[in-house]
């Protein structure tokens, strides 16, 4: 089914504006047009805390609206609890679900049969079969990594796998498990975990702490992988050139630290910085730029406060040498896989970010401006009432996103316009 979005709402000159804000090639951004530009704050509800954010636009950005015609299918019902999608490179698209299978899907949203050979995951609670990734080589060597919650000796860990597709595209073959985040823990959250190729060809991947009190301080203990963003090599080992490569006190294979839930990975496509999104408590998602060695703060300081109502520690907000979100999210919209828009088929949407939002129902769209700040959010396909779990863009500048429900959407360009 299809339907089409022709939002007019706003004049011609907001649209040059927003793209201007998302392209970091033009300098010259007029921040009182901006300004006077911006609707409201797309987030009405209200927050659980009274904490107030360490800058201007740290939350609760002004809105912004697409005002390019676009059209918005659904392609398949039918996937079973779907975590990941990633494009092949004929426009096809590979995805994972949650219980332990891949599938490959067409364009049109036929799907394969279930992918055969891959290991056996442990998908209680929000374990499973998770994110996904091609080698660089792919055309050529047909090898996928992916990760997963690994049942091992009665607990579990999120673990990274490696195989190659079938020339029939039926099984992955030569299945080698290449790296384990110890310590394993009996437990059925937070296992993170998305995973990409940065340029220089080593793996990035995400873990969780656990969720549990017990766990939770191993997101700021560097001699676990617990709570981390991991950077390692094809084969599983520390990647050359990572902050702790020297230090004897912390896991050489540790890119950065002080994360709680991370489900959302991905490079800007001008500056190859490496944004990701993670899940706070009640309160307090984030979204973080990465640099290497950096403390991101979980869970000494948040934005949010426990489920239960209670504080989160010592209930700060700040502290000298931990890192602030870009943005932060009170209350949540659980944010799971992220992409960003690289293609000029809609282009005021270059450059932007988007972000699968789980109990948000939508697909956030995320202005970015050359200075790394927040100027404008848009929320897309909210009237579906889809938990939208990742998110990605095809070859033909659409994008494209899996919901747990088992809905493969397309949100595209509407086709009769120029």
């Amino acid at each position: 089914m299809s339907r089409t979005f022709n939002i007019l709402g706003l004049a011609s000159g907001l649209a040059i504006v927003m793209a201007s804000c998302s392209s970091s090639a033009n300098k010259n951004n007029d921040q009182t047009a901006l300004d006077s530009a911006r609707l409201d704050p797309v987030e009405t509800g209200a927050p659980n805390s009274d904490y107030q954010p360490a800058f201007d636009g740290q939350t609760r950005i002004g809105g912004v609206k697409t005002t390019t015609p676009y059209d918005v299918a659904v392609l398949n019902k039918d996937l079973k609890q779907p975590w990941g999608i990633i494009a092949l490179p004929d426009g096809r698209f590979l995805i994972t679900e949650k219980e332990g299978t891949m599938r490959i899907v067409s364009k049109e949203g036929t799907l394969s049969e279930a992918i055969k050979g891959l290991p056996k995951v442990d998908h209680r609670g929000q374990g499973g079969l998770l994110g996904l990734t091609l080698d660089p080589d792919f055309s050529e060597n047909s090898m996928v990594y992916w990760t997963f919650s690994e049942p091992l000796d009665g607990k579990n860990l999120t673990a990274v796998a490696k195989g190659k597709l079938s020339e029939d595209e039926k099984t992955i073959e030569q299945v080698k498990v290449i790296y384990q985040a110890t310590p394993a823990y009996d437990g059925k959250l937070h296992y993170g975990s998305r995973i990409l190729f940065d340029k220089t060809g080593n793996i990035i991947f995400s873990t969780g702490e656990r969720s549990d009190l017990e766990t939770r301080p191993q997101a700021q203990d560097l001699k676990s992988a617990l709570g981390k963003i991991i950077r390692i090599t094809k084969d599983g080992e520390p990647a050359p050139g990572n902050p702790f490569e020297e230090n004897a006190e912390a896991r050489p294979e540790i890119y950065s630290y002080g994360h709680r839930n991370v489900q959302g990975l991905a490079f800007h496509p001008v500056t190859g910085d490496l944004w990701e999104t993670e899940f706070g408590p009640r309160g307090g998602d984030e979204v973080n730029l990465i640099r290497p060695g950096k403390n991101y703060g979980w869970p000494t300081i948040t934005y949010g406060i426990e489920y239960s109502g209670e504080k989160v520690g010592d209930s700060i907000q700040q502290k000298e040498g931990l890192e602030q979100p870009v943005y932060y999210y009170d209350p949540v919209i659980s944010p799971s896989g992220i992409t960003f828009y690289s293609s000029d088929v809609i282009p005021e949407w270059q450059n932007n970010l988007f972000i699968a939002a789980l109990s948000g129902v939508h697909i956030a769209r995320l202005v970015i401006d050359d200075n790394n700040k927040i100027v404008g959010e848009e929320r897309l396909l909210s009237d579906q009432a889809q938990r939208f779990r990742d998110v990605t863009e095809g070859a033909d500048g659409a994008l494209y996103a899996v919901t747990d429900s088992g809905w493969l959407f397309r949100i595209g360009k509407k086709e009769d316009q120029d």
